[in-house]
């Protein structure tokens, strides 16, 4: 039998892991600006400082991509939620600095789609801060989590959110469109890969707590969503215009990061951590 490791334990026994991973992730990171990507010559005032205030003849997005870059946003914009629910259980040494660079990452998403949905005016300015207000006041609560539960779902989570921006550029709309998403999705990626590395040096750690943590992340998994004006949820929205499909999930999403923690390959898991395995059945190959 295994001996359980806390969180404690393992905050500590991956240290260097993190502090490896974050340097890592910041050396290979691309440098890049939001306000490079926006078209500021398309600006002009609205009707407060004497312009013409948000007309829908405006805009010149098809719905189908307003709504993904409004959902974008407003997944970025609430991520001080997010970032409360991780930094719970990440608020020590290296591991915080993870949380503080990817909150800016995150940040740095909501600030450069926002304002190219305004200068453009591709969508209704006082809708999207109407939303925008409910959606950050409603805010995002978590089911309490041990450690290997937050990688886990965190490293789903980017995985699916870089599937949703891919397929928002595989749209075609227009080519800052294609450029902003495609953007996005590498940070996602990358985001990803931070979080599945960081997995997989627990998954050695804590074989049984991790195999755990993967099937109970998998069976618990929704992505964020947004009620829209006409009271539709985003992610219903989202799946009928093919940008990001829950029944692809186990292709997509899961399938990828299982292989990537060789988990059906692990010779190193107890009777817990093969009870985890065995409901991931339906994901052999």
């Amino acid at each position: 039998m295994q001996n359980l490791l806390t969180d404690r334990d393992l905050l500590e026994s991956l240290a260097v892991d993190v502090e490896l991973t974050i340097r890592r992730h910041t050396e290979t990171a691309d440098e890049w600006q939001p306000h490079d990507y926006v078209p500021w010559d398309d600006g002009r005032n609205f009707a407060f400082l004497g312009g013409e205030n948000w007309d829908p003849a405006q805009s010149g997005l098809s719905d189908t991509a307003r709504t993904a870059l409004t959902v974008s946003v407003l997944i970025a914009d609430n991520l001080p939620a997010y970032h409360r629910e991780v930094g719970k259980y990440l608020r020590t040494g290296a591991w915080w600095r993870w949380v503080g660079r990817w909150t800016a990452e995150e940040a740095r998403h909501s600030v450069l789609i926002r304002n190219y949905l305004m200068t453009t005016r591709a969508c209704d300015p006082v809708e999207l801060e109407r939303l925008r207000m409910g959606h950050m006041t409603t805010g995002f609560r978590r089911e309490p989590m041990h450690l290997l539960d937050v990688l886990a779902a965190c490293a789903f989570e980017e995985k699916a959110s870089a599937i949703r921006h891919r397929n928002t550029a595989a749209l075609g709309e227009n080519a800052l469109v294609t450029a902003i998403s495609e953007r996005i999705a590498q940070d996602d990626e990358t985001q990803a890969e931070v979080f599945a590395d960081l997995l997989a040096a627990g998954f050695d750690q804590a074989p049984d707590q991790a195999a755990r943590a993967i099937a109970d992340q998998i069976a618990a998994f929704r992505v964020p969503s947004v009620t829209l004006p006409d009271g539709r949820s985003s992610d219903e929205v989202l799946a009928e215009a093919g940008i990001y499909d829950p029944a692809k999930q186990d292709e997509l999403v899961f399938a990828p990061l299982l292989q990537r923690w060789n988990v059906f390959g692990r010779t190193d898991l107890g009777e817990a951590g093969e009870a985890a395995r065995a409901e991931l059945d339906r994901f052999r190959s």
